[in-house]
């Protein structure tokens, strides 16, 4: 498998992902796509980056891998974090380092 980099999701800004839980699609809209910070005595196999998605639900997810799908990004396991609630819905972020 290709190890996932920042470039993958950039592209995929406000789209939405899916994924399949209890037999029902999930969506999740990705909100941002940014890059973290490095110390200069590291080297990382890939540069470090965060996602965050949107889900409208009003049921919370617990933190988890969660198996999404995007037309363009393929089907990838991601494990998402609930960061903050807002009136619709919760944020959920992924981070790659």
């Amino acid at each position: 498998m290709e190890l996932l980099t920042l470039e993958h999701f950039a592209g995929c800004l406000n789209e939405t992902f899916s994924a399949a839980l209890n037999d029902m699609d999930v969506p999740f809209v990705l909100v941002e796509a940014r890059p973290l910070p490095t110390r200069p005595q590291q080297n990382p196999m890939r540069a470090p980056f965060s996602l965050l998605f949107r889900n409208t639900s009003s049921f919370l997810f617990p933190q988890q891998t969660y198996t999404l799908r995007h037309p363009r990004v393929g089907e990838v396991g991601i494990f998402l974090v609930p960061v903050a609630q807002e009136r619709g819905g919760f944020l959920y972020q992924a981070v790659f380092n």
